[in-house]
């Protein structure tokens, strides 16, 4: 039974329930010296590695993004999203012809002669594939155990249960996530931040959001700081003069800073103090971290990714070797206008994650920063006349100097909508909704061990990487995808 797991009592959960004990005043001095230890031994990083998150919100059309493009199953794609089944554009399928200067080569071809193109906006994307320094993860998405379609489609959910409330957006969001749906507190960005705290000399800068609030980053103990395009948020009256005023500044900083008497007012003053600490030295920082390196403007998500660069390229001053990053671009839920306003979305990825490479190549840290793509959903291969409806597994994109590029990584899927038991349809569950054949805790865990995370410690973080690898008895889903170097 898989709600059930005695063998999950890994050192993290005894930790957090230890530091939960603590509260009652009984064993705080234990709690925190354990911590401390089992910490440090776990996790010992001496060089500066960094993972940056792209996430897509809404749910990516993974057919118009990694575009099949041999023959064979170029036509079957293009009778299904309503193309009439020539190498024409119609409906929501791209003509062949406009793929030419995106077709992707793997230095390996894959099998059965299957060929994939990216999007014709994403030229950028495209050559750091075909330049090696980017790969494609096939068929990946949340899964709590391998899953067969007749286990999908069966009643079993003991021993074959679904992720929860699949096709839903808040939820499917949160479970790429943290592995639970919507109201979910703790992530796996947040979970790797957590064993990393000790290495950083401030702690608070190993988790960075630069897109607001959002579950990845928040683990157990590491907090998610959060700046904006611009920099380090300051509470202004602290920073700039109230009324016009420098004395009224002066006395709102001191108020809101000195130590109280009083347990909450203490607290609130404790946290405030620590804000303005931070935003002064993430601001110290930036002042000298500048990049020669050209992001495109008007592009939110380049914004957001030239900020990680420059945070990167401050790392020393901020006293970082580990650090978990966050971004994200938003309007995937195209339900209707596919072709009209994919390709903008999917330009402005390509060309923020092209300049962001091209910055840590500027910075020297090619080699220590990887970027990842995650997304709600994949959608529907068939077409609902104007758009694609929700899906399930996708197709996403590793960048970096450490990844194993040229390479396609997982299963092609066969291009079908049949919902048969036929062998060339057990990736389809309707529409063409695709049945991941990775789960997203075998493409997080390869990350996390490419970031320094021991295999003791993955269980702790992906809860559900029990059920899969050697160890579970499933070598065909193994928990290292073998993309990262």
């Amino acid at each position: 039974m898989h709600l059930i797991q005695p063998d999950h009592h890994t050192r993290r959960a005894f930790l957090r329930r230890s530091s939960q004990l603590a509260l009652t005043g009984t064993a705080l001095p234990f709690a925190l010296n354990l911590a401390a230890m089992g910490e440090a031994a776990a996790f010992d990083a001496t060089d500066y590695k960094a993972l940056v998150c792209v996430f897509f919100y809404g749910g990516n059309d993974y057919a118009n993004t990694v575009v099949t493009y041999d023959d064979a199953s170029y036509n079957q794609y293009s009778t299904i999203r309503g193309g009439g089944g020539g190498q024409t554009a119609g409906g929501i399928a791209l003509a062949k012809s406009a793929l030419g200067s995106t077709v992707l080569n793997p230095s390996a071809p894959l099998a059965g002669g299957r060929q994939y193109a990216l999007h014709p906006s994403m030229t950028g994307m495209a050559n750091l594939f075909n330049s090696g320094k980017a790969a494609v993860q096939l068929n990946v998405g949340p899964l709590v155990v391998p899953l067969t379609k007749a286990q999908y489609s069966g009643s079993d959910r003991i021993n074959f249960p679904l992720p929860p409330k699949l096709f839903s957006h808040n939820d499917q969001q949160s479970v790429w996530q943290s592995s639970s749906p919507e109201g979910s507190t703790i992530g796996w960005g947040g979970n790797m931040g957590d064993l990393a705290l000790s290495n950083n000399s401030n702690s608070l800068f190993t988790c960075i959001n630069v897109t607001g609030n959002a579950v990845f980053l928040s683990g157990d103990s590491a907090l998610s700081y959060q700046v904006s395009t611009g920099g380090a948020v300051a509470i202004n009256s602290v920073k700039n003069n109230v009324y016009g005023s420098s004395a009224v500044k002066t006395a709102l900083a001191g108020l809101v800073q000195q130590p109280r008497t009083h347990t909450l007012e203490n607290e609130y003053n404790r946290v405030t103090t620590r804000a303005i600490g931070a935003e002064s030295q993430i601001s110290t920082g930036l002042a000298t971290s500048n990049l020669a390196t050209v992001f495109p403007t008007g592009n939110s998500l380049a914004d957001q990714l030239k900020m990680v660069a420059r945070l990167i390229g401050a790392r020393n001053s901020l006293g970082a070797k580990r650090q978990v990053f966050m971004v994200s671009i938003g309007g995937f839920d195209l339900h209707d206008n596919l072709i009209s306003q994919h390709p903008t979305l999917l330009g402005r990825v390509s060309a923020a994650m092209t300049a962001f490479y091209d910055a840590t190549v500027e910075l020297g840290v090619a080699n220590k920063v990887t970027a990842f793509t995650a997304s709600d959903f994949g959608r529907t291969l068939a077409s609902n006349g104007d758009g694609s409806d929700h899906g399930w597994g996708s197709h996403h994109f590793m960048v970096g100097g450490a990844v194993k590029g040229q390479t396609f990584y997982g299963t092609p899927p066969p291009v079908s909508v049949s919902n048969t038991a036929a062998a060339q349809d057990q990736w389809h569950v309707g529409q063409g909704r695709l049945l991941p054949s990775t789960s997203v805790d075998q493409y997080a865990a390869t990350l996390a061990k490419w970031f320094g995370v021991a295999d003791s410690e993955l269980a702790g973080i992906l809860p559900n990487l029990r059920h899969f690898g050697t160890a579970a008895g499933r070598p065909d889903y193994p928990t290292n995808l073998g993309f990262m170097g």
